[in-house]
């Protein structure tokens, strides 16, 4: 039996109450349980404190953390519990990614370097 590998990104919303240390943790948590159960990074980005659109548990700003990451469709269910559990994070959501997805955000993500080599060119 194969399983099929897809693409996914995770977005999750940590209580601001974490100090730094207790943030990378947590990232690390859920990257490492991906990568036990045959899933492979593509992507993390921490983006830090931002406001919430709405309170949630009486708290106006949470930790984002989103990761793009290839996977084997049964690690959802296995993430989805882990998620449920963990009491640090207020709300999650992993989305399957299409190809045009996948192939936007690596133009995003190679667009800050193509915009950093263009002005080091009009510079020298």
């Amino acid at each position: 039996m194969t399983t099929n590998i897809q693409n996914y990104e995770m977005m999750l919303v940590f209580t601001p109450v974490l100090a730094e240390d207790e943030f990378k943790a947590a990232q690390k948590k859920f990257t490492s349980l991906i990568k036990e159960h045959g899933g492979e990074l593509v992507n993390e980005n921490a983006w830090g404190l931002r406001s919430l659109a709405y309170p949630i548990q009486k708290k106006t700003t949470g930790l984002y953390y989103v990761v793009e990451f290839k996977a084997p469709t049964d690690l959802n269910a296995k993430l989805e519990i882990q998620l449920n559990r963990d009491e640090s994070i207020m709300r999650h959501m992993i989305t399957h990614l299409n190809k045009f997805a996948v192939a936007y955000n690596e133009r995003k993500r190679n667009a800050p370097a193509k915009a950093e080599a263009k002005t080091e060119e009009t510079a020298s």
